[in-house]
């Protein structure tokens, strides 16, 4: 169907809006064919080009869209778009929500989910306003592809922008972590936290039957003799990926690059230690992937250092693409990923990676 023009594109009515979304709150996205639906429908066909399709893709770049932390996280369970929860009854998934603020299922229905399901209301709305965009970069979509000149060949780094356990079919993720490798609490919104809150094993209601990334990396310690004391900044310490297996993730690499400044709830990260890391995660793909079956190609690597470490995006990125860029121009064969949470980011990322490649070639002094 040909994409509408602005006049006749369907009027966004919020409170419309909002009572289609409590509708798939409560079937899930399983039952989505089953609703109806014909706000959220209208909107999700006649949405520019570049833009949602389908109304499950309509919702997913709404909750993308939010400010990632609690709200972006009790927006996809409530919505059932975390991963594995496409089919939970509900009253799970409420349950969970919940959880994520740390109140009881009666208070979160009667405050928190009527707050959340509003934010994607209004996410809804900012896409229903948003002009066609030209081809190119889209900084905004979820998945692209930057195609990157290097030393006489072109290379392809793949560019995620939503929360890291939403990825699939990559074989190791990059974890930032301290030096102690101490594991962020499950409940909180950093990468530590999300890829151990969906590395879990639950049991059909959502309780927690095993915290498996913990428990390998409590071993990993072990065996180092490592335990309550502190590595050397840019170690990086394997575990498997638990729960995360399903969605095709089989390896998580923990980077040691924050140390914990005495006195404070705050981290101090060195760019030259987030290129280090980088560099040892990319040594360690090397040395496992012929032990896996099929051996191991890709790596995803989210902005180390820029959450609580203070880093700048941009410094981020540009500490962890040397080690990248020093490895493919080696001719590594590894697929790169990387993955943020918010479209600013992507563009940040997108400037760094791009720029220097649009700038005039300059004489060489001879």
């Amino acid at each position: 169907m040909p994409n509408r023009t602005d006049d006749e594109r369907p009027a966004f009515d919020h409170d419309a809006v909002l009572a289609e979304l409590r509708a798939v709150r409560r079937a899930g996205p399983v039952r989505l064919r089953e609703l109806d639906l014909p706000l959220l429908d209208a909107l999700a066909a006649g949405s520019a080009p570049r833009q949602p399709r389908t109304v499950e893709d309509l919702l997913r770049r709404a909750v993308t869209g939010l400010d990632a932390g609690t709200l972006q996280e009790a927006a996809r369970f409530s919505l059932g778009l975390a991963p594995g929860t496409s089919d939970w009854p509900a009253a799970d998934r409420r349950k969970r929500a919940a959880g994520l603020y740390g109140v009881s299922v009666e208070r979160f229905r009667r405050h928190h989910e009527l707050l959340v399901l509003a934010a994607v209301a209004d996410g809804i709305g900012r896409l229903a306003e948003q002009p066609g965009e030209p081809d190119g970069a889209d900084p905004a979509a979820e998945h692209q592809l930057l195609h990157l000149p290097l030393r006489g060949r072109t290379v392809t780094v793949h560019l995620h922008t939503h929360s890291v356990d939403l990825l699939r079919d990559v074989d190791v993720v990059v974890s930032p972590s301290n030096v102690y490798l101490a594991l962020a609490e499950a409940y909180k919104n950093s990468v530590s936290a999300v890829l151990r809150r969906a590395g879990a094993v639950r049991g059909p209601t959502g309780d927690l039957v095993e915290d498996r990334i913990s428990t390998e990396l409590r071993q990993w310690l072990d065996q180092y003799r490592s335990f309550g004391r502190p590595v050397l900044a840019s170690t990086v310490a394997p575990t498997g990926a638990g729960a995360l297996e399903r969605q095709g993730l089989r390896r998580i690499y923990h980077a040691a690059v924050a140390v914990p400044r005495p006195g404070t709830n705050d981290y101090d990260v060195l760019s030259a230690d987030v290129t280090r890391a980088a560099t040892r995660a990319l040594a360690l793909l090397a040395e496992e992937h012929t032990a896996f079956d099929p051996p191991l190609r890709s790596i995803c690597f989210p902005l180390l250092g820029a959450g609580r470490g203070g880093l700048a995006p941009e410094v981020s990125i540009a500490a962890v693409w040397a080690a990248v860029e020093a490895e493919l121009s080696r001719g590594a064969p590894w697929e790169i990923h990387l993955v943020v949470r918010n479209p600013a980011r992507a563009r940040t990322v997108t400037r760094h990676l791009l720029a220097p490649h649009t700038l005039p070639v300059q004489p060489t002094a001879r």
